[in-house]
């Protein structure tokens, strides 16, 4: 059995508050974890600092109640949940800042490449040379690494051994996906012109 990393300092208890002050103490307690957290934090990580009974999925669900009409959201992806700012608000924030996220910032191709990483994962430079009928450029490779949204995966069982490509934690983060199995159906991104169908 792991080792209980609980702090001992820390009352996830709270047998003084009443039963309501408890939970609303408990759900700001999560509220905090996550405002702290610039990746999405697991479920694991939030019982940490509530009661052992508490229910970290209906404190979530209340806290994401608490949070209608503000500007950001709760947001589960990639295993656990993070803050975000709402969609409605995006040319908001385009409007204030000289930079918007960096992933806005793909040409076209540089999405279609991703997109077919996702899809057939993990591939090598050569598979994805199939898909497109051409060579995928290392610096195109690069910039989607820089970003992190794709990371290095297992050497294909071939002569060579060439590197493979997979998708990382923060691709799904920058698309909002909890996992790869949110990834939208390709026949259905075909029919609205989004990726071609060699994809």
């Amino acid at each position: 059995m792991a080792k209980d990393r609980f702090d001992p300092k820390l009352d996830r208890e709270l047998p003084d508050l009443l039963p309501e002050l408890r939970w609303r103490e408990w759900m700001r307690r999560i509220e905090a974890v996550l405002f702290a957290s610039a990746s999405p934090v697991p479920r694991d990580d939030l019982a940490r600092v509530v009661g052992q009974g508490a229910s970290v999925d209906l404190l979530v669900e209340d806290l994401a109640t608490d949070l209608e009409g503000r500007a950001f959201e709760l947001a589960k992806v990639a295993g656990g949940w993070m803050f975000r700012t709402r969609a409605a608000y995006a040319p908001t924030i385009r409007a204030a800042a000289d930079v918007w996220d960096q992933h806005l910032d793909l040409s076209e191709f540089d999405v279609a490449v991703l997109a077919a990483i996702a899809y057939h994962q993990p591939i090598t430079r050569d598979g994805l040379k199939d898909i497109f009928g051409k060579e995928i450029s290392r610096d195109l490779i690069g910039r989607l690494h820089g970003r992190d949204l794709i990371g290095t995966g297992p050497r294909a069982p071939r002569s060579g051994a060439p590197y493979t490509f997979v998708t990382t934690e923060q691709f799904l983060v920058a698309f909002g996906l909890e996992s790869l199995l949110d990834l939208p159906d390709r026949e259905q991104l075909e029919d609205a012109g989004v990726v071609g169908e060699a994809l």
